[in-house]
Order: C-alpha cells, then sequence, then structure tokens
C-alpha cells in the first residue's frame, strides 16, 4: 500500500449558510489523500497503473464549482467520486478549508476532514 497526497489545491468557490456567501464567495483550500496499491506502478513506472494525481485534482476542481451550504457535503461528493473514477484508492481523506469565514472576528480558517474507506 502507499499513500498519494495532492496538497493545497487552492480554488475560488460559493459555499456558505449565509446568502452572502453564495453571491460574494470565498477562497478555499483542499487537501486530498488517497491510499492505494502502489507496487505495480513502482515496477511498471506506467502512469495506468497508479492513481493519476491529475484526475485527483480535477475532481476536486469540479466538485468545488457546485455551491453547498456545509462543506462536508462537498467533501463527501469528492471522496464519491474519487472512487467511482479511481478504481485502486482503498481509502479517501480531505480537508476542505474555507479561507477567512465570515464569523465575525479574526479567523485564519475553518477546516473539515472526512476519512472514507471503500465499502
Amino acid at each position: 500500500m502507499g499513500v498519494i497526497k495532492v496538497e493545497n489545491i487552492r480554488v475560488y468557490a460559493y459555499h456558505g449558510c449565509l446568502s452572502e456567501e453564495t453571491v460574494i464567495g470565498s477562497d478555499y483550500r483542499v487537501d486530498v489523500s488517497v491510499e492505494a496499491d502502489l507496487e505495480k506502478s513502482s515496477l511498471s513506472d506506467a502512469l495506468n497503473d497508479t492513481v493519476d494525481y491529475v484526475t485527483l485534482n480535477a475532481i476536486v476542481v469540479e466538485e468545488m464549482r457546485i455551491p453547498s451550504k456545509l462543506l462536508e457535503a462537498v467533501a463527501k461528493r469528492i471522496i464519491t467520486r474519487v472512487f467511482k473514477e479511481c478504481l485502486s484508492v482503498s481509502s479517501v481523506s480531505i480537508s476542505v478549508s474555507k479561507i477567512n469565514p465570515p464569523l465575525g472576528g479574526d479567523v485564519e480558517k475553518v477546516t473539515i476532514i472526512l476519512n472514507e474507506s471503500r465499502k
């Protein structure tokens, strides 16, 4: 088994429960970590034998474009797509951070983390 991480994916999106958040938008940071059997790719040196991190990045960017009230919902959609499109992935960990959230205070970011294993 091995781990592939795509870290600090930066996107601008329109998530939140407040109406202003869905109009103004905000900066987000997403980190994805997947666990998969990397033995074959380590020997073959072939992209087809591994989890393509370009695919992981594309999934994140596409799902972040769909507005949601909760970051948990966005993260769950990303996990579902990773399992659907990357068959060798056995588990996914994702963190989604909203930078400068509208909390009425000096808060750098809020982050949710979801972890899921293939069923």
